[in-house]
């Protein structure tokens, strides 16, 4: 069995913090939903939950049983009071989520057209929030002490979130798990270079980065998810995981390259396999499994939670997420 030194650190049965298990930093909003496929022009229902990717990585890593918090900031506002009170209701602490006077929640509307097609419309006007993370208010203790810390591409797109962001990084000195999700959005940056300077920027101070193969492309310059996995790890991380989609995932280290092949299962809103994905994958760095068990356990969180509406509900038990494994053919 693959397993990366210096990653996996001590599951349940080992060490406990008194600190969050994990810790997310950045994006946070109100995810709004239609009921029914098809252009908003014609949806006349919606739900409402909690987004944000590395929220939703915290309510994930939360569903699993782990001790999750989350650093953002929300609008003084009806919605950023459903975030404190869907956090809690998810098992996540709130203590490091704060308002911004004058700044709107975000609202993100999903539009489900098919399948494989459910664009997002980001509304963070005039600006977000959670880029109003400052680097004087973060209790760098805790950073340094949760058991994984989990830093987004997003937090490093403006000022003071960039800085802040850095500045927890810098705190971690490397400790694993600190990881780095490319999170690429292009409507955050000015440009792709400046999106890749960011990146780049920033992996040094990481353990771990994931990313699909566009975000990969734009950390690297390369769409070759070899050749990009191979040159994260060049920039400093000891792991680099491509997400493929519909042809799996590939993880490669200094010392192996592992490919794990997707599972099977029908689509109905692919947005939030990711952030399912990533709390999957902390719960597998933080139990020292083998890196082909984490990737394959990460991997059947994805697929679920592709196969059901929303992202922050619809996260998958342990239960849950070996069924699919052995539906799968794996252990």
């Amino acid at each position: 069995m693959d397993r990366v030194a210096g990653i996996g650190t001590p599951g349940r049965s080992g060490v406990v913090t008194a600190g969050p298990e994990v810790l997310t930093i950045g994006r946070v909003g109100v995810d709004i939903y239609p009921a029914t496929t098809g252009s908003l022009v014609d949806v006349d229902t919606f739900y409402k939950f909690l987004g944000g990717s590395p929220t939703n990585v915290a309510v994930a890593a939360a569903r699993l049983g782990r001790k999750s918090a989350v650093i953002t900031r929300t609008g003084a506002d009806p919605f950023g009071a459903f975030v404190h009170k869907a956090l809690r209701e998810y098992g996540v602490d709130d203590s490091f989520v704060s308002a911004v006077p004058g700044l709107p929640t975000p609202v993100t509307f999903c539009e489900i057209l098919s399948a494989d097609d459910f664009p997002l419309y980001f509304y963070r006007f005039p600006k977000a929030p959670d880029l109003e993370i400052r680097p004087e208010d973060l209790d760098l203790d805790v950073v340094r002490s949760a058991g994984l810390f989990w830093a987004t591409v997003t937090g490093l797109s403006a000022e003071p979130s960039r800085a802040a962001t850095l500045r927890a990084l810098a705190a971690r000195q490397r400790r694993p798990p600190t990881v780095l999700d490319l999170d690429y959005r292009p409507m955050f940056w000015t440009s792709v270079e400046a999106a890749s300077a960011a990146v780049r920027g920033a992996l040094g101070a990481v353990t771990v980065v994931l990313g699909n193969r566009e975000e990969a492309a734009v950390a690297t310059g390369t769409d070759d998810p070899d050749g990009a996995a191979a040159r994260l790890l060049d920039l400093g991380p000891d792991l680099a995981i491509i997400k493929l989609g519909p042809d799996g995932v590939l993880a490669r280290t200094a010392m192996s390259t592992i490919r794990v092949p997707p599972v099977e299962i029908d689509v109905l809103n692919g947005v939030g396999a990711g952030d399912a994905f990533g709390g999957a994958l902390c719960h597998g760095l933080l139990a020292g499994w083998s890196l082909d068990k984490t990737l394959r356990f990460a991997n059947a969180a994805g697929a679920i939670v592709a196969s059901r509406l929303a992202c922050s509900d619809a996260m998958p038990t342990y239960e849950e997420i070996m069924d699919t494994m052995r539906g799968a053919g794996g252990d």
